[in-house]
């Protein structure tokens, strides 16, 4: 058995009213998981940190340019059959625009933007919806305190 880190979580959120929501993709029929919503995902290209994959899946999968963008202190994990492996995944956030518009990819029909209470009825993964859990925490829009994240700077 082997580990890997081959993949990424990306959790996308706005501001509304002093409250954050969040973003949730519907996976096509055709993709693995069909109709299963759930934050942006991907793999780590050779070369790349898993931070600059997390923010190329972002634009390949949701047209969207962070404006913020910080490393989720949870760390999500999986096993794979197929090749043996035990994943382990870093998560990150992304603070958009409210009025950022969305163009999503053909890996996803369709979108919604949700409350953490709606985002954890949606997502499948007990680790996805920690992650839920531990953005609101860290995101206290009313006291404006962004703890426990470590935010990496963009450039583009």
């Amino acid at each position: 058995m082997k580990i890997s880190t081959n993949f990424i979580e990306a959790h996308i959120i706005r501001e509304r009213e002093n409250q954050i929501e969040f973003l949730l993709l519907k996976r096509s029929s055709n993709q693995w998981f069909p109709n299963l919503w759930q934050m942006v995902s991907g793999k780590i290209k050779e070369g790349e940190k898993a931070f600059q994959s997390a923010i190329r899946e972002i634009q390949e999968e949701t047209g969207l340019k962070p404006e913020k963008f910080w490393v989720l202190p949870n760390i999500n994990s999986f096993y794979l059959v197929e090749d043996e492996s035990i994943n382990l995944v870093p998560v990150f956030v992304a603070k958009v625009d409210f009025n950022s518009e969305i163009n999503i990819s053909s890996e996803h029909s369709e979108f919604r933007w949700v409350s953490g209470s709606e985002a954890k009825e949606l997502l499948a993964w007990p680790g996805q919806r920690r992650s839920v859990d531990i953005i609101e925490e860290c995101f206290d829009i009313s006291k404006k305190s962004f703890l426990y994240l470590m935010e990496i700077k963009l450039e583009y």
